[in-house]
């Protein structure tokens, strides 16, 4: 199909569809249950960027900037940017150690419950088969359908496969490479770079600008915001993920119309599939009944009424690969789960393979560490919902993005709590000792609620218990091995 027969088809799917392109018909969606029950998965940034492996995942960018350090180093290591652009590390992209099997069972043993690659970053180069780019992984670099690939392999091993398109925002990434004499300006390679539109605040009157949308004064054209639906509907149909990722960009003004069009062709075409699905969004792209808001590298202090998702990663520094990254240790990334899980919400955890298609061996020990702890620990996780209330103690997070490289000091005495089917679990997110006191638990009079059994999940005996108006008491034969968190199960009647 073309542009205008995949219009048309789009259209024809929402006129005959139980979805309608507004967003009173789209807030009759519900989050899925499957999603909600699984509780986390993976995200997975691998491209082009992998190779230069310096800065960040934004090198294809940065490499045009001359105030980021990516230009200098891209300069001395690589040559000028228009002898030696971007798209000339498409030949060193080969991914000839890729394993779609090896990764899925590595996320397996993590824990996760769904899977999730960047099919197409705003670098414009596709990880995917289609037919409306044709720079892309099956044509390109590996020679191979790494979505294809990666979703069969789920499949395989009971894991849900879901997708990300950061394709919007290429309408300008690019666009530092206009303001010199570099490749990006080469016509030939145009349907590579994009548009990539100029910046106002440097370009002047180059482009129009709404005041309405401080997040993003550029302002896409009607051909690419149509080029943009088609190629979002074409991923969804050649793979039917059961959540489609966004970044940002889409919560730009002139997306509004086109979003509520990919949004009932989606819901559509899935119950056609006979799938749950849904989709990931941040700011204020979707009303929050419509789809699933996502946190970037964030947190909320307080429970949420409606399901949420926080998407982070293991690298610090990059969500892609990088020579000089730094990682988030396991307890870390444990501690941030549970915290989001007792606040209704999700995890969505990143890894950056190298170019080669290996994963790092730093990421690779923290996903078998959090496996470890979930085999033991899942049970106060997968399928729960939150309690009357998130946890207990000094430390909380603050609510918003980019603020979770740093560590929360959590102590003996701050708790987490998620319910399932009578049973509380009560996570102590760091013990020091063989005593622990949740005073949630306190005797309440009249209003209080009867405690039945009380267990600890993995190999600890609790030698004695004691409920007093302090709060729950539990003694454990010994200290726990490890500063990770237990969980104590709790019977609620």
């Amino acid at each position: 199909m073309n542009h205008k027969e995949y219009l048309k088809l789009i259209d024809d799917t929402i006129a005959n569809g139980s979805y309608k392109d507004n967003w009173t018909s789209l807030s009759n969606h519900k989050t899925p249950e499957w999603y909600y029950k699984a509780k986390f998965g993976i995200f997975i940034h691998w491209g082009i960027y992998s190779v230069p492996a310096y800065g960040s995942e934004w090198y294809s960018r940065a490499m045009y900037d001359p105030n980021h350090s990516e230009y200098e180093y891209h300069r001395k290591n690589f040559g000028s940017q228009k002898d030696f652009g971007y798209k000339d590390f498409i030949p060193m992209f080969k991914g000839e150690k890729f394993d779609a099997e090896e990764w899925v069972n590595l996320f397996k043993e993590s824990g996760a419950k769904y899977v999730m690659p960047v099919c197409e970053h705003h670098d414009g180069f596709a990880m995917y088969n289609t037919q409306f780019n044709r720079w892309n992984a099956v044509k390109m670099g590996p020679c191979r359908d790494i979505a294809e690939e990666l979703k069969k392999a789920c499949e395989n091993n009971g894991l849900t496969f879901c997708a990300s398109t950061h394709r919007a925002e290429h309408y300008f990434f690019m666009n530092m490479g206009r303001a010199f004499d570099s490749d990006v300006t080469d016509e030939k390679y145009r349907d590579f770079y994009g548009p990539a539109f100029l910046c106002p605040e440097l370009y002047g009157d180059e482009l129009h600008r709404t005041t309405a949308d401080t997040f993003s004064p550029i302002v896409p054209t009607t051909e690419w915001l149509e080029d943009w639906l088609v190629r979002t509907c074409e991923l969804l149909d050649k793979y039917q993920p059961a959540i489609l990722y966004f970044d940002w960009w889409i919560h730009n003004a002139a997306f509004k119309p086109y979003l509520k069009k990919l949004c009932a062709y989606y819901y559509n075409r899935a119950s056609e599939w006979g799938k749950e699905v849904t989709i990931n969004y941040k700011h204020e792209a979707f009303p929050p009944t419509v789809a699933t808001f996502d946190v970037e590298r964030g947190a909320l202090t307080d429970i949420s009424p409606i399901p949420w998702q926080t998407d982070t990663a293991i690298g610090k520094c990059s969500w892609g690969y990088i020579k000089n990254n730094e990682f988030k240790t396991s307890r870390q990334i444990i501690c941030d789960l549970i915290d989001i899980v007792s606040k209704n919400g999700m995890l969505l955890l990143n890894i950056g393979p190298k170019p080669d298609g290996t994963v790092t061996p730093e990421e690779t020990n923290v996903l078998k560490e959090i496996g470890e702890w979930m085999s033991v620990n899942g049970e106060g996780i997968y399928s729960t919902v939150p309690w009357t209330k998130f946890g207990e103690g000094n430390v909380n997070n603050s609510a918003g993005f980019f603020q979770d490289n740093d560590e929360k000091q959590f102590t003996a005495s701050d708790y987490r709590f998620t319910y399932n089917n009578g049973f509380l679990y009560a996570f102590c997110m760091r013990p020091d000792s063989d005593s622990f006191v949740i005073k949630s638990l306190k005797i309440q009079g009249i209003h209080d609620f009867v405690i039945g059994n009380v267990s600890v999940l993995g190999n600890s005996n609790i030698r004695n218990i004691h409920r007093n108006e302090q709060g729950l008491s539990i003694l454990l034969d010994k200290k726990p091995a490890s500063d990770k968190p237990i969980c104590f199960k709790i019977e609620i009647i």
